[in-house]
């Protein structure tokens, strides 16, 4: 068994707070929050291809507005500032810098758009104190595809048996574990640090066994 080298994060709902509905409740009346959800999450979901890097921020805009011109300044405004239901954990850095003090490599893997990268980035502070990663906005690939963690992976020199993968999204979990990688369903984070800290222990004890 290898030892493991590497914690991967993903960082929507894990590292930072995403909370799509509570911003556009606190933003718009009950009739215009169904409408503006419904143009911007409802039918083929256009946020994988913003995710992706496949279409760019005015082409994504447009397929949101026709499918409810009659709302055209609410879509446009809950767009642009997208970037308030991100918010920032305080706990992010913290724990970044306890792997690192603990000599892991820690890496990000995330499902995440270039536009909401640049509408919030005090809330990705902590990815300066991170060893680098992957946006899925620079592959054309979201997870759960396989081929995504290997570009990681490949990026890195890594092998899928000497890292550790936290996300939120139970597929992308098991797509992770199909490639061979280690992981811990982040389910808030108390339960995933201990979750992750008996892991690491675990995998000590048994690199010095067979030391």
């Amino acid at each position: 068994m290898s030892k493991i080298t590497t914690v991967v994060f993903d960082i929507g709902k894990v590292l930072v707070g995403f909370d799509w509905q509570a911003y556009i409740g606190a933003k718009f009346d009950p009739d215009t929050v169904s409408h503006v959800n419904e143009a911007m999450w409802g039918g083929p979901n256009i946020w994988n291809e913003m995710d992706r890097g496949i279409l760019n921020e005015d082409e994504i805009l447009e397929e949101m507005i026709s499918r409810d011109p009659a709302y055209k300044d609410e879509i446009t405004s809950a767009f642009n500032d997208v970037g308030t239901c991100v918010t920032r954990t305080d706990f992010a850095i913290p724990w970044v810098e306890e792997l690192k003090a603990k000599g892991y490599r820690v890496l990000f893997l995330s499902n995440y758009s270039q536009h909401v990268t640049k509408c919030n980035r005090e809330a990705l502070d902590f990815v300066d104190h991170m060893d680098g990663g992957v946006w899925s906005w620079t592959t054309g690939l979201v997870k759960p595809f396989h081929k995504i963690y290997w570009i990681l992976l490949s990026k890195y020199d890594l092998s899928p048996d000497e890292c550790v993968f936290v996300d939120d999204n139970p597929a992308n979990i098991k797509a992770a574990d199909h490639v061979g990688m280690k992981t811990i369903l982040f389910e808030g984070y108390q339960t995933t640090h201990a979750r992750l800290e008996e892991l690491l222990d675990e995998d000590l004890a048994e690199s010095d066994v067979q030391e």
